[in-house]
């Protein structure tokens, strides 16, 4: 499983990217977890709000820093 967060690197991107992380342990999943801070590589990805959270290509949240349980929702539905 890969899991990116895009964003220029604000303090919302630093958070969402904490968040998932500490979610990968937490459920136990060995995904690739990678911010990505290029705004070419944002862009390319069709999003236009960061932070945003992009979990096996599909893009599942943009703008927001969502729950923990939105999070957990959004990893769950690509597994």
């Amino acid at each position: 499983m890969e899991i990116k967060i895009l964003g220029t690197g604000c303090a919302k991107c630093n958070e969402l990217y904490k968040r998932v992380s500490e979610l990968n342990g937490e459920l136990g999943l060995e995904a690739d977890v990678k911010k990505v801070e290029d705004l070419r590589d944002i862009l390319a990805a069709g999003v236009m709000s960061t932070p945003a959270l992009v979990v096996n290509g599909k893009v599942k949240s943009t703008g927001k820093v969502p729950g923990k349980d939105a999070l957990k929702k959004y990893i769950q539905e690509e597994i």
